[in-house]
């Protein structure tokens, strides 16, 4: 016997005609001549008509459009991009177009979609989102004839990854032509990771509607309608007394009432709240009772299997032959608990998790242990099988503990370290083996470097502690755990634990490693107790160092670095930096996306290139990183970094438009993965900068107001010095007395024995302003800047040291030390500091020549109030 259909099978959805007319409006959209794409997000509670809904947008699309449908449910709410798999699963099937579908990112988006076999290494999460998201376009734009419509129903119980997708997509839909209808229950009902999704996904909707409960006046029509004209309204009204105007309880109850109709003589109201109380809760699993031991059995094995899994590993699991099989699925069907097919398929969530509450406990956990290995010996993966080894008792069983660490391998492999830190956290539970607890540790610590790293601080700290890791593993440990702490601005403490790790090591490439990092970190302080010490240890460790090994490529780096903030000579800082490169590139396993040693070093050879005007260089190793982590799919903090990294070049040059867009882009990406992280403080620096070298004061104003730039600042240094930019920026509002106060705490990178005149030029701006207040402490800041400059003999330091003394020079010597200030940066990259010195020389002089260039130059490079005082003074 097949199930029993709605009473309402061909008829118009009582009360839901607004709710459709806005689908058919997004569809006509979709399949204009230019089409316009959209969201429609249905929400409501447990039976509410959210699945009649979609089956009638469906239907209707399916008139004109490709219609691709899905349906959430618990049992893969634990499985990564399960819902994504599914919705695509037809376009995936196309063999002959599935190598233009999944386009240049194949390796990345084919193991998240189980195409292809997960690599090794753990994949970027945000970067396999980010490719699902142009995957998704490009789909849309193979149906351009047959516009794409994508239904999602139940998405309350979709992945967390698949929802993240969803929710990336949302912004995106009106500019494709694609449609996305989703339904969900309220987001109390999602899993915690998929309640910021859902919430997103109504945000980005251009209709979001909550689904209410049907009145009594379409309660008694769709019962006259179920049983014939001759139900009273009477009936209708205790139907929905008894159901509270639920479509599903009122379907149910009605087909119920076509089949066994009340006698005549009962009192309805009591008989139908008797019947209604058989549809929901407890009572509905009650049915089962009726129906024989092996129909209950084969629903529980069912409910804990979940949908889409074939019915006969249900009956596998629940321990019934063939013909017991086919009898109590028929039992089932009849009793409208299964829907007809091959595969799981309940009639109703509701009905599949009241089943799946009825199973007795401790049978639920054997199913569960029972169901994982089904799933393995039927050649699912680990990854598919642990959601059923997450709901097992702990019982200090190696082999669970073993599967659970492959699964989390794979979800890592795929790009979901949520789930990977769930099936390490039940591993800790079961516990693993004694001499395993460190390595879980560390791999659970791993598993959250990008999501929480205070999760991973916490788990590789304790795997630290633990016995059981080599010399190797506790060394990548301790390297991660400073990478955790420093993405969380404990830059302290980041170096205080490679430094104690490198004095318990013994002599070999992990002591140089961890010896690295201690001086990388130091650096990176934004306070320091002993710098020139740590400059000088570094130097007397480097110097020698040919350059053979990435250990002593990494200790070259850091000491090109260090010199080049401590304004020794540019030619002795490049040498440093081609000892640290292998022609000009990274070396093998010292680069862009290599884990062991991190991104940091390549990133500090082109900092420091860009600080000594070899701005190609630098331009050439950043424009690698960001063709390296795009290509790689790496589109997270990395991504978000090159892509600053990028524009403080293009800002060094003077190409201030093009810094602005590239900074801009930094902050969006970086704004994805959270707030306040380094990037953030870097970008935001540089954007600053940028703006107040355009000239546009108010703007550069409000981002730092709405970014919170400014005092107090981090613990991790800031690309370039933060002080004196803020400084520059308070000058620029004519709040002078704060200026000078920031300039003077600006001061301390000269305490750290840090003289660079174009990293931190607080000396220029602070003289600038004590030029009226306290001229003979200016001129004293003059020559000083002057020293380092001549020190560190690049055209920008000399030219901007010769042009901060022509403005405390008197009038007689000012046009001479302007000239030369020309000529030297002539020389130099920075063309925006070149086009403010002959603007400068201009009015000193009254050469309109150079007043001309001036103004042309500050045009090119966007220095838009440069540009403004030259064009005025022509005039």
């Amino acid at each position: 016997m097949t199930t029993t259909p709605p009473p309402w099978p061909g008829d118009p959805l009582p009360e839901r005609e607004l709710e459709l007319a806005a689908a058919d409006r997004a569809v006509d959209a979709l399949c204009r001549t230019r089409p316009e794409g959209g969201l429609l997000v249905y929400s409501g509670s447990a039976g509410i008509g959210k699945t009649s809904v979609l089956a009638r947008v469906r239907a209707r699309a399916a008139e004109r459009c490709t219609v691709r449908t899905t349906r959430a449910d618990p049992g893969t709410t634990a499985v990564p991009f399960h819902t994504a798999r599914a919705l695509f699963a037809p376009d995936l099937a196309d063999t002959d177009g599935l190598a233009a579908l999944l386009g240049p990112h194949r390796a990345l988006v084919g193991p998240a979609l189980g195409l292809t076999t997960p690599g090794e290494e753990p994949a970027d999460p945000q970067g396999v989102q980010d490719a699902l998201v142009a995957l998704t376009a490009r789909a849309a734009r193979r149906h351009r004839a047959r516009p794409l419509v994508l239904v999602l129903d139940d998405a309350h119980w979709a992945d967390g990854e698949s929802l993240g997708w969803l929710a990336a997509l949302g912004p995106r839909l009106a500019r494709l032509p694609l449609l996305l209808v989703v339904a969900h229950r309220p987001t109390e009902h999602a899993a915690e990771e998929g309640r910021p999704h859902l919430d997103a996904l109504g945000t980005a909707a251009r209709l979001r509607v909550t689904l209410r409960a049907l009145s009594p006046e379409a309660a008694a029509g769709l019962t006259r309608r179920a049983l014939g004209t001759g139900a009273d309204d009477a009936l209708g009204r205790a139907l929905w007394d008894a159901t509270g105007g639920s479509p599903y309880e009122l379907a149910e109850l009605l087909a119920r009432l076509r089949e066994h109709p009340l006698d005549p003589g009962a009192d309805q109201a009591t008989a139908v709240r008797e019947l209604a109380a058989t549809v929901r809760g407890h009572r509905l699993a009650d049915r089962l009772g009726g129906l024989g031991p092996d129909a209950a059995r084969l629903a529980w094995a069912a409910a804990v299997l979940g949908a889409g899994i074939p019915l006969r590993l249900a009956a596998s699991l629940a321990g019934l032959s063939p013909g017991r099989q086919a009898t109590a699925t028929g039992e089932l069907r009849a009793a409208r608990v299964l829907n007809p097919g091959d595969t799981v398929d309940f009639t109703h969530p509701l009905v599949a998790g009241a089943v799946y509450d009825a199973v007795p406990r401790s049978l639920r956990t054997t199913f569960h242990g029972r169901a994982a290995w089904l799933l393995t010996a039927e050649g699912h993966s680990p990854a598919a099988a642990a959601r059923h080894l997450l709901e097992v008792h702990p019982d200090q069983d190696p082999a669970l503990v073993e599967q659970l660490r492959r699964a989390a391998r794979e979800h890592l492999a795929v790009g979901a370290p949520d789930a990977a830190r769930r099936c390490l956290e039940r591993a800790l539970r079961e516990p693993p083996e004694h001499h395993l607890r460190a390595h879980v540790h560390h791999e659970l610590g791993c598993a959250a470097l990008l999501t929480s790293p205070a999760d991973t601080v916490r788990h590789l700290r304790t795997a630290l502690e633990l016995p059981g890791l080599d010399d190797t593993l506790r060394a990548d440990a301790t390297f991660r755990l400073a990478q955790a702490l420093a993405h969380n601005q404990q830059m302290r403490e980041a170096s205080l634990s490679v430094a104690f790790a490198a004095a318990t090591t013994e002599p070999g490439p992990e002591r140089l490693r961890l010896q690295a990092a201690h001086f990388m970190y130091d650096a990176f302080r934004a306070t320091e107790d002993d710098g020139p010490g740590r400059s000088r240890r570094l130097a007397q460790l480097a110097d020698p160092l040919a350059g053979e090994t990435n250990a002593e490529r990494a200790l070259l780096t850091l000491r090109a670095f260090d010199g080049m903030l401590r304004g020794e000579n540019h030619t002795v800082v490049a040498e440093f930096c081609e000892r640290a490169l292998t022609d000009g590139h990274p070396a093998p396993g010292l680069g862009w996306t290599d884990t062991v040693w991190g991104f940091e070093y390549p990133c500090l050879a082109g900092i420091t290139y860009a600080w000594i005007d070899e701005l190609d260089r630098a331009e050439e190793l950043f424009g690698e990183a960001v063709r390296a982590y795009e290509i790689s799919g790496w589109s997270g903090g990395h991504l978000a970094f090159a892509h600053m990294l990028t524009g403080a070049v293009l800002r060094r040059r003077g190409r201030l438009t093009e810094a602005e867009t590239r900074l801009r882009e930094s902050l969006r990406l970086a704004d994805r993965i959270g707030t306040g992280l380094p990037v953030h403080w870097d970008a935001v620096c540089l954007l600053v900068d940028t703006l107040l070298a355009r000239g546009r004061t108010a703007d550069a104003q409000r981002l730092a107001e709405a970014r919170g730039f400014g005092p107090p600042y981090p613990d991790a240094m800031i690309l370039p010095d933060a002080p004196s930019v803020h400084g520059r920026l308070l000058l620029a509002l004519g709040r002078t007395d704060e200026a000078v106060a920031a300039l003077e705490a600006a001061s301390a990178m000269a305490e750290r024995g840090r003289h660079n005149p174009v990293w931190a030029p607080w000396r220029r701006d602070l003289a600038g302003a004590l030029a009226t207040r306290d001229p003979e402490r200016a001129r004293a800041l003059t020559r000083r800047l002057r020293v380092d400059a001549e020190r560190f003999g690049t055209p920008t330091a000399l030219g901007m040291a010769l042009g901060c003394e022509a403005a405390l020079a008197p009038a007689g010597a000012a046009p001479a030390l302007r000239a030369r200030a020309v000529a030297h940066l002539e020389e130099s990259p920075a063309q925006d500091e070149l086009a403010r010195a002959r603007v400068a020389l201009g009015l000193a002089t009254g050469d309109r020549d150079q007043l001309h260039r001036g103004l042309l130059l500050a045009r090119t490079c966007g220095a838009d109030a440069l540009a403004e005082q030259a064009r005025s003074a022509l005039a």
